[in-house]
C-alpha cells in the first residue's frame, strides 16, 4: 500500500468503530497523510441557551479531525493536549468544516492545527492538537485477515 491507501485504510478502520463521529452527523470529507476534512451540521440538540452552538461540539469536530489526521501512518495515535479558541459564534443549521494538518511530527509525538469554517468559509474556531502514538497499529485485523488468521 502506497501512503495515500494507507491514511484511507486507516480512516475506514477507525470511522468503523467511531460511534461519537457518526453519532453526531459528522462526514469524512478527505483523508490523506497528515491530513484529514470533516463536517458537521448544527443541530437542534447542538445549541445551548444563548441560541448558538455549544462550544463542546464545534470542539469534538476539531477533535476527530484531529485523530483522523493524526492516525494516517498506521500507528495508533491519541491526544496528549488540545485547546482550542472559539472565534466567532456558530449557529443552529451551520454546516461547519474542520481541516486538519499536521504541521510538525517527529517519534512519538506530533502537532496538528485544524481550522473550523462554517459554509461561508468564515473561521469559526482554531484548534491545535498534540499528539502521542501509542502501542499498536490501526490495520492489525486486516493484516491478520489477509494471511488467512
Amino acid at each position: 500500500m502506497d501512503a495515500q491507501e494507507t491514511a484511507r485504510a486507516c480512516a475506514d478502520a477507525m470511522w468503523a468503530e467511531d460511534r461519537a463521529s457518526k453519532g453526531l452527523g459528522m462526514e469524512i470529507v478527505s483523508v490523506e497523510p497528515g491530513k484529514a476534512v470533516l463536517t458537521m451540521t448544527v443541530r437542534e440538540d447542538m445549541v445551548n441557551g444563548h441560541a448558538i452552538c455549544h462550544g463542546g461540539f464545534m470542539f469534538l469536530l476539531a477533535d476527530s479531525a484531529f485523530a483522523f489526521s493524526c492516525n494516517t501512518y498506521d500507528q495508533r495515535t491519541v491526544a496528549q493536549t488540545c485547546t482550542i479558541s472559539f472565534l466567532k459564534p456558530v449557529m443552529l443549521g451551520d454546516r461547519l468544516t474542520a481541516t486538519a494538518a499536521e504541521r510538525w511530527r517527529e517519534g512519538r509525538s506530533g502537532i496538528y492545527d485544524i481550522t473550523v469554517t462554517d459554509q461561508a468559509g468564515t473561521t469559526v474556531a482554531e484548534f491545535r492538537g498534540q499528539s502521542r502514538t501509542i502501542a499498536g497499529r490501526l490495520l492489525e485485523a486486516t493484516d491478520a485477515q489477509a494471511a488467512g488468521q
